[in-house]
């Protein structure tokens, strides 16, 4: 019996951040998974055997408290999910204030990346995997969505900080990947998206495991098929 690979998902009490322990336990996988408020975690205790942290990726001291926490723990994946839509207004000079695209940009940008500093020497070497949820929108080189433009600004800047990270792994060998879910039916994609939970984390899973040892940053979407930067 081989042992159980571990996962620590970060942002977990609902979409596709629950979708994902779902599938990995499912699979078999033992899962760490934080939520920002544990009283908003009866969805994921529910999905079985799961360890619940507290974790606000946005303060910094929640972050080394969880590095404290997990001091010494070893993960076969890092899955980053954590992410905010931000200001209803999205269109530049459209109204949005400075604290309104400042929370945006260091929630989806800054803050992940903060992280994977504070955890990265906790990946397994070698055939460790640390994702981040991206979105297609973050391609610099499809212009669309012009009423997310901020949004989509925010998951570019969030895949720019990724290339700049990798560049500071060193020696240690892990592969990176920068994920595109697809439209999906979660709070944040709206009722109106022609994917489902299920199938979205289940693909996203599986390029997890087609990935492990590969090395290098990759851009794809669930199926496996690669996105221009």
């Amino acid at each position: 019996m081989s042992k159980a690979k571990t996962a620590l998902i970060i942002g977990a009490s609902r979409g596709l951040g629950l979708g994902l322990v779902k599938t990995l336990l499912a699979d078999g996988w033992q899962v760490t998974a934080t939520v920002r408020n544990p009283q908003n975690a009866e969805a994921l205790q529910a999905l079985g055997k799961v360890r619940v942290e507290k974790l606000d990726m946005d303060d910094q001291s929640a972050v080394i408290a969880l590095a404290q926490q997990l001091k010494g723990e070893m993960f076969d994946l890092l899955f980053v999910n954590a992410g905010v839509k931000g200001p209803a207004v999205q269109t530049p000079g459209g109204g949005a204030t400075l604290a309104d695209v400042g929370q945006l940009f260091f929630t989806n940008a800054v803050a992940p990346i903060n992280l994977a500093q504070r955890f990265v020497a906790q990946i397994r070497d070698g055939s460790g995997v640390l994702a981040f949820m991206s979105s297609g929108l973050g391609s610099v080189t499809v212009p669309d969505a012009p009423e997310l433009a901020l949004y989509k600004a925010s998951k570019a800047a969030l895949n720019s900080m990724t290339n700049s990270f990798v560049t500071q792994l060193g020696e240690q060998k892990l592969t990176v990947l920068s994920l595109h879910p697809g439209w999906v039916k979660t709070d944040m994609g709206g009722e109106g998206a022609d994917l489902d939970v299920d199938t979205s984390t289940r693909g996203l899973v599986d390029q997890v495991n087609a990935y492990t040892g590969k090395g290098g940053h990759h851009f794809i979407n669930y199926k496996g098929e690669t996105i221009p930067w």
